[in-house]
């Protein structure tokens, strides 16, 4: 599976490049009966509906011809949207002063989600963020199991 998720970031890759995009996450996955390659793209002026046609046609173009799904799937290309998943390194130093949730798999004094200002990413990457009570708190990638941006009216 790592194998053709590779493959795809592959033909991806120019594609976004040549429309001014940017890769931001890839699902690969079942979803009941059917499979679902869902592919997020950015810009930092937004992404629009074009935006995504564009990237869909031409990436199940090259997908036809290189024929490295071996099933049937579904292809939708999205703007990560307002709230975000963040779970790369460069998503964490991206969107530094912005609030975030974050959800982490083992309790840390009894809670497992935690809301604040998220202050960025460590080179040891190490996620900082000041929660609610002023306390700077240092969160291990591989600990969180989601982190998002929260919308802020």
């Amino acid at each position: 599976m790592a194998d053709v998720v590779d493959h795809i970031r592959q033909l991806l890759d120019p594609i976004l490049a040549s429309l001014g995009l940017t890769f931001w996450d890839l699902e690969f996955q079942r979803q009941g009966p059917k499979w679902l390659l869902r592919i997020y793209i950015d810009r930092e002026s937004g992404v629009n509906l074009s935006d995504c046609e564009s990237v869909s046609r031409d990436l199940s173009a090259a997908l036809d011809v290189e024929d490295i799904i071996t099933h049937a799937y579904q292809l939708e290309v999205s703007s990560p949207g307002l709230d975000r998943t963040l779970s790369k390194p460069e998503h964490f130093a991206r969107f530094a002063n912005s609030t975030i949730k974050i959800k982490v798999y083992q309790p840390i004094d009894g809670q497992k989600v935690f809301q604040g200002k998220l202050l960025g990413i460590s080179d040891e990457g190490l996620v900082k963020v000041e929660i609610a009570t002023g306390t700077i708190m240092e969160f291990a990638l591989s600990a969180i199991t989601k982190a998002s941006l929260e919308i802020e009216l």
